[in-house]
């Protein structure tokens, strides 16, 4: 195995049924994020970290994914035509931002078997997993993190939010390794963030049964032999082969495969493929944009004095 991590795999071939009928004939990660589909955030997160060999498991009716980070002369010529040169550097940087490649998952069976359908690829190298769902606030910062992490340890990482135990059963969730009564953490100066490492994972536990309430969110970093484990990893919940299930082996077998170590992020995230998170990443990048960030603060402001005397009159 070689530390050195410089490939990446994007799974993005759900179907969005919870954005319909937005996403009948539009793949959910091409939908806008103010100016930019969402999936673009995940490919510059992932170039941020000096990631840019990356692998796009897609399925049917994804092809303007393939569009999106390809080419288009004639697009670019009447932009340079009309002098719109902003928008031709913003229109050429989608397609010289890195090496995508993309290869379909065919049968619907889940996390596990996107990734191990990136096995080929990937090769006997260590690499990263992006979510497409997901909008990491600093990710760049946070997958560089997760790579030094995995070089300085050898185990496999993953990114772990904490969150109300009321939510745990939509997530994948761990289960810390516990020593003297306490999680046992990756110590180190150079550790920005709480990391510890894992005994256990449980995809989407009821509360009452959840090891913990810090719950898995879409960045990890493998090492190469979780394809050898997804490979006998029987189906799950659903019918699917969880991705869950593979790391729970990696944890157990520490001292032969490194285990699992969780960085507890304390950043930003928007599940993108919720429509509540979606409109506030809408809402937040839209008041942090340079072209209209002030006008949006400014709406913003005037809206909410609205509400508050709409709600204070039918007080």
């Amino acid at each position: 195995m070689t530390s050195r991590v410089t490939k990446a795999l994007i799974p993005a071939a759900g179907l969005g049924t919870r954005f319909l009928p937005a996403t009948k004939a539009i793949p959910k990660e091409m939908l806008p994020v103010v100016d930019k589909p969402a999936i673009q955030y995940v490919v510059e997160e992932a170039v941020q970290a000096h990631l840019t060999d990356l692998l796009m498991v897609t399925g049917r009716n994804k092809t303007p994914l393939e569009n999106h980070f390809d080419r288009v002369p004639a697009l670019e010529d009447a932009l340079e035509a009309r002098g719109k040169e902003s928008l031709l550097d913003a229109v050429r940087r989608t397609s010289e931002l890195a090496d995508v490649h993309y290869l379909r998952q065919g049968d619907p069976l889940g996390l596990g078997h996107a990734v191990l359908r990136a096995k080929q690829h990937v090769g006997e190298e260590s690499f990263a997993v992006l979510l497409g769902d997901d909008i990491i606030q600093s990710g760049g910062e946070l997958l560089r993190e997760m790579i030094a992490l995995h070089v300085r340890t050898g185990a496999s990482v993953i990114a772990v939010q904490e969150v109300p135990m009321e939510q745990v059963s939509s997530y994948g969730v761990v289960a810390p390794h516990i020593v003297d009564g306490s999680a046992e953490a990756v110590v180190g100066d150079d550790i920005p963030w709480p990391s510890v490492w894992v005994d256990g994972l449980v995809e989407k536990p009821a509360a009452g049964e959840a090891p913990s309430n810090l719950a898995i969110i879409g960045r990890y970093v493998l090492r190469p032999e979780v394809f050898e484990v997804l490979e006998r990893t029987s189906p799950g919940r659903g019918g699917e082969i969880q991705l869950t299930d593979a790391l729970q082996e990696l944890a157990a077998r520490r001292d032969e495969l490194g285990g699992v170590v969780a960085v507890v992020y304390p950043g930003r995230r928007y599940d993108t493929g919720n429509k509540l998170d979606y409109l506030k990443a809408n809402i937040e990048f839209a008041v942090a944009h340079p072209e209209i960030g002030g006008a949006v603060r400014e709406w913003l402001g005037e809206y909410a004095g609205a509400l508050a005397a709409e709600g204070g009159a039918r007080g």
